[in-house]
């Protein structure tokens, strides 16, 4: 094969290329002579090297088959302190890196870091609060605050250490010789070996400082022997793991290499990435504001608890870009195995270094577009982030390649989305010099380069009031350290089994989870790896196996039960009764989930009958005990309760002698609503910018909650912030009053016990209701000015039908077109009615998912009538606050008999008339109509009648529709009113029907039934199209005129027969 050779910039004799990179900053380097050469380019430098900068090529050589990390330049250095740890070990050929990488495992699984978040947050308060004592006065240097915290944080958490940075202008001797060690190290790495002779000060210097790192680490190793906890944190680990697969433990120089390792890896990327995320916040105010907001919403003014990090998928999606512009470590190096090509044209030796330039790869505009270089966080929601990322594999690789990438990613993600939650929710920032552009430092990482900024608190808070507010989010005892403490009692009931496999503790600790809940659905189960189950699975007893693939592998305690399973051929599992729940990361999408669904399908196959469908969790998403107990929740148990008959046992709680946190949601049971906790999946709006916002968001309900095609989901909203905040200043609140509230009578609102006026006016009450007469008569009493005075007396006599119902004019717009009149606040609680919930219909079936609704809805925002600002709908504000995973309060309300599909779908036929969101029910309809004939039913035909503005901005689940009319579920028929050329000349649906009478004709000969759904105008103009319809028919069939009073007489007999209507306001 005749290769194209590789370009590169022209080296000189004995020093190659040295002359074209810069010592200080080799990345800005790279980066130039890759936009000179190319996305691959060699250079020399004691030696070949290449240089990619595309996606193309990144996804090529992260085939571990051929090509693997190499250790050269400034890591080739940095080995002299940390050996063969697990940043600087060559590979699997290195024993050492072997035995740490699976002992280190679990201490740095799912959770194991969830179990950090305390120490997490202890030094994130600490910076807080430096912050908030400062004043804005005092010039933030923001990277070394954020190495301070970064470096606190993993001392704290992997070795219970306390450097206690922000209490000492100097740093740490171990910190400032480590930071010596890493600078040298580079400096190092670019020198030739003649070169490096003239810096014998340096080189004595770097190697006292290497002497004091691993001295100072060998203390803390001796302090740990001397004085052993039971905390489960990396040092214990270290201390105390055995390797699964030599039963070996690590070796004390081993622990000292990777104590060195985790304080470098610790914190230098994650500060660098902190600090790149707020320049590029503080350079697009339009994110900075979005990222705020959502905290705000989710978090509001309540200490951040580990759930928040969840439901924050903006703040994720800003970190993603920050690292996607500027990765902190900004380069891999890897090499091939074996001589090859690259790009299917260039030679490619055996052990030439190559450089994954990251920063190119992460702007590859054949991925990225044309705004590559932009900061645009909206490309990183979880949604867009999974489709670039399935399309275009590895073209984000902030945290390495393969199993020699970052083991330390789910800690770092997880401190750095506390930190900037914490500091967006008490802080606002602002530049030093608005002028600042980005400069890079760079040492081993690369971070900005003289970057200040400075803290104001927000909502006037002060230094002491912050301190309290964060002193309130500690927890009097760590769950697991008093569950540790507690002895169990033994539950009593049927045998079950459950077997896992886990190198990172995650599957052990949901096997865990699973048997503590088994008790409460009466049974007992014993736990154990599976492993020891090899060639003896149980066949009296229900069986649950938890398991994950790495890198498409079993488990390392999970080898040799897929071995065997893999060499039974008969019917060896028959009796075998089993469910099967798989994790997985989406990352690693060739084998994502392979060993749990291969185990599943292997058990089926041998005889096996399984209890439930397959569950599987992506950790990619950050939540994987929320998925799981979805599974176990809504899938197993109920499928073992049909099984076996079992019933929960009354004698336990699942979380007996665990906890002694009371956590409540009182509101519906103050509000006297029956009304129960569920969690949005998905959100989404369906219309193009500039129109009528509408909207569809996806709900989990509890449960033993169900629901048919055509009821309602009801709905326990929140009041929309901005009347909150009007409340607020109207009554002169701070954000973080609290209020106790006593009443000699019965109230809806919570009494005796402290809680925040946000709350109240948030939760209990509805600002937005039109003031009654009694109101405004209450108003007149405290009225002092006679010309106000006399204008309320007309608006609560001739004038309110038409200037305060009609127009919705609340108490507090009243309170505020009449500043003069002072109503104190609690006749003005009293004067409002307790929350209520909304009904929205549901536009899904159970069909498509039995646990899952979905809603389709319109955004209320628009002037309001009464002339003051805006109107804002309570429920659609509140449902379009939501983000997946948050929680609310539905429960589900069934509609009219009459408003469900035909019993019998195979011979009655359906027409569907809706505008707008009302075709929600229909959506369900047809929903459940496609998902029977997929099934392989035959039905009867099914006609939509479906209006809007125009097809190219508020045409609602068009592609949905188009493959549903495809499939035979139903036969569209728009009408278009501003584009009515497109919908057969009828501008509204009533048009449209008419148009089409002839078919409607026939299928109503045929016992069709008759829905429609919209607005009254709609309901009224259907009506009236119908009439018509009917009166023509008539006339054509009888002759002469027809009687209009039979005729309305016949047509009202049909309703909530043949002819069913859902009008809403």
């Amino acid at each position: 094969m005749e290769y194209e050779a590789i370009p590169g910039p022209p080296g000189l004799p004995i020093i190659g290329n040295i002359g074209d990179i810069d010592g200080d900053s080799p990345t800005l380097s790279f980066l130039r002579l890759t936009d000179t050469y190319g996305p691959i380019w060699k250079f020399n430098i004691g030696g070949d090297r290449i240089v990619i900068g595309s996606q193309a090529l990144m996804h090529e050589i992260s085939n571990e088959e051929r090509f693997t990390k190499t250790i050269a330049a400034s890591l080739g250095e940095v080995r002299n302190g940390t050996h063969d740890g697990l940043f600087t070990a060559k590979g699997p050929e290195e024993k050492n890196w072997g035995i740490a990488h699976r002992v280190l495992l679990p201490a740095l699984g799912p959770l194991a870091i969830r179990n950090m978040f305390d120490e997490m947050h202890d030094i994130a308060s600490q910076l807080v609060m430096k912050w908030a004592r400062q004043g804005p006065e005092q010039l933030i240097h923001v990277t070394d605050d954020f190495t301070r915290l970064t470096l606190d944080t993993i001392a704290l958490c992997a070795m219970d250490y306390r450097f206690n940075s922000y209490y000492s202008q100097h740093m740490h001797p171990f910190v400032e010789a480590m930071s010596e060690f890493l600078k040298v190290s580079g400096h190092r790495a670019r020198r030739d070996p003649i070169t490096q002779m003239f810096y014998r000060t340096e080189t004595a210097q770097y190697w006292e400082n290497i002497a004091l790192l691993r001295k100072t680490s060998q203390e803390v190793i001796d302090k740990r022997k001397q004085n052993p906890t039971e905390k489960k944190d990396i040092l214990n680990g270290m201390l105390n793991g055995v390797d699964p697969k030599t039963g070996e433990k690590m070796s004390e120089e081993s622990i000292i290499d990777n104590m060195i390792t985790f304080l470098i890896a610790g914190h230098e990327t994650t500060s660098g990435l902190l600090s790149f995320t707020f320049y590029y916040l503080l350079k697009n105010p339009s994110a900075y504001d979005r990222a705020q907001s959502e905290v705000d919403n989710v978090i509001g003014k309540s200490p951040i608890t580990l759930d928040h990090l969840t439901k924050l998928p903006y703040l994720n999606a800003v970190l993603r870009e920050a690292i996607r512009l500027q990765p902190t470590a900004p380069a891999i190096g890897l090499h091939a195995k074996e001589d090859t090509t690259l790009g299917g044209k260039y030679e490619c030796k055996k052990g030439v270094p190559i450089v994954a330039l990251l920063p190119k790869v992460h702007r590859d505009p054949l991925v990225y577009g044309e705004d590559a270089e932009e900061f645009r966080p909206e490309r990183m929601l979880d949604e867009e982030f999974e489709r670039r990322n399935t399309e275009f594999p590895d073209c984000w690789k902030p945290f390495g390649s393969g199993m020699r990438g970052c083991i330390g990613r789910p800690f770092a993600w997880q401190e750095a989305l506390l930190v900037m939650a914490i500091l967006l929710q008490n802080f606002n920032f602002s530049m030093e010099d608005p002028s600042y552009e980005l400069k890079i430092k760079q040492t081993l990482t690369i971070k900005p380069k003289d970057f200040f900024m400075r803290a104001h608190l927000r909502n006037h808070m002060s230094a002491t009031t912050l301190e309290r507010a964060l002193a309130s989010a500690s927890i009097n005892e760590r769950a697991g350290e008093k569950a540790a403490a507690t002895k169990k009692k033994a539950s009593q009931g049927k045998p079950m089994s459950v077997y896992y496999g886990s190198n990172t503790g995650t599957c052990e600790a949901l096997a865990n989870r699973l048997a503590s809940d088994a008790a409460n659905h009466g049974f007992s189960a014993a736990v154990d790896i599976l492993d020891a189950v090899k060639g003896n699975l149980p066949k009296d007893r229900p069986v649950a196996i938890i398991t994950a693939s790495y890198e498409g592998q079993p488990a390392d305690n999970a080898g040799h039960f897929v071995t065997w399973l893999n060499s039974l051929k008969g019917s060896e599992l028959s009796n075998v009764n089993y469910s099967v729940y798989g994790c997985g990361h989406r990352d690693w999408a060739s084998t994502f989930h392979k060993v749990p669904k291969a185990i599943d399908r292997a058990i089926e196959e041998l005889g096996g009958s399984r209890i439930a469908q397959m569950g599987t969790a992506d950790a990619s998403k950050g939540d994987i005990f929320t998925e799981f107990e979805a599974w176990e929740e809504k899938v197993f148990w109920p499928a073992v309760k049909e099984r076996y008959g079992a019933s929960g046992s009354s004698e336990s709680s699942p979380f007996e002698a665990t906890f002694d946190i009371e956590v409540s949601t009182p509101r519906s049971s103050k509000l006297r609503q029956d009304v129960r906790e569920a969690r949005v999946e998905a959100v989404e709006v369906l219309t193009a910018p500039g129109a009528p916002e509408k909207r569809h968001i996806e709900i989990s309900l509890p449960s033993d909650m169900g629901y048919s095609a055509g009821d309602y989901l009801a709905i326990l909203p929140l009041n929309p912030k901005e009347n909150i905040a009007r409340a607020m200043r109207y009554f002169g609140l701070a954000w973080d009053s609290m209020l106790t509230i006593s009443s000699s009578g019965p109230t809806t609102l919570p009494t005796d016990t402290p809680i925040s006026a946000t709350d109240i006016l948030g939760a209990y009450v509805e600002l937005a209701q039109p003031a009654t007469k009694r109101d405004i008569n209450a108003l007149i009493d405290v009225a002092s000015d006679a010309a106000v005075k006399s204008e309320l007396v007309r608006l609560a006599t001739k004038a309110f039908t038409s200037d305060i119902t009609e127009k919705r004019i609340s108490v507090l717009d009243l309170l505020e077109r009449f500043p003069s009149v002072r109503l104190p606040f609690a006749p003005f609680l009293k004067m409002l009615p307790p929350m209520r919930v909304r009904q929205y219909s549901i536009s899904s079936s159970p069909l498509w998912n039995p646990n899952n609704v979905t809603l389709t809805y319109a955004v209320v925002d628009r002037p309001a009538f009464s002339g003051q600002g805006r109107f804002v709908g309570v429920a659609s504000s509140y449902l379009s606050s939501l983000a997946v995973g948050d929680k609310l309060h539905v429960a589900v309300r069934g509609s009219h008999q009459a408003f469900h599909l035909p019993k019998d779908g195979q011979n009655v036929p359906v027409v569907m008339i809706a505008a707008g969101t009302g075709f929600a029910p229909f959506r369900g309809f047809i929903q459940e109509r496609a998902a029977q004939i997929a099934a392989g039913r035959t039905l009867a035909p099914a006609l939509l009648f479906y209006g809007c503005r125009d097809p190219k901005t508020d045409l609602l689940y068009a592609d949905l529709l188009a493959r549903w009319e495809k499939l035979g579920a139903v036969s569209l028929r728009y009408a278009f009113s501003r584009a009515s050329e497109q919908s057969e000349d009828c501008k509204y649906v009533q048009d449209r029907l008419y148009h089409d009478r002839e078919e409607v004709i026939k299928l109503w000969d045929a016992d069709a039934r008759l829905f429609v759904c919209g607005s009254r105008e709609v309901g009224n103009g259907v009506q009236d199209a119908c009439l018509k319809i009917a009166r023509e028919k008539r006339e054509r069939e009888k002759g002469g005129e027809v009687d209009e009073e039979k005729l309305q007489e016949w047509f009202e007999g049909l309703r909530n027969e043949r002819f069913a209507t859902d009008v809403f306001a």
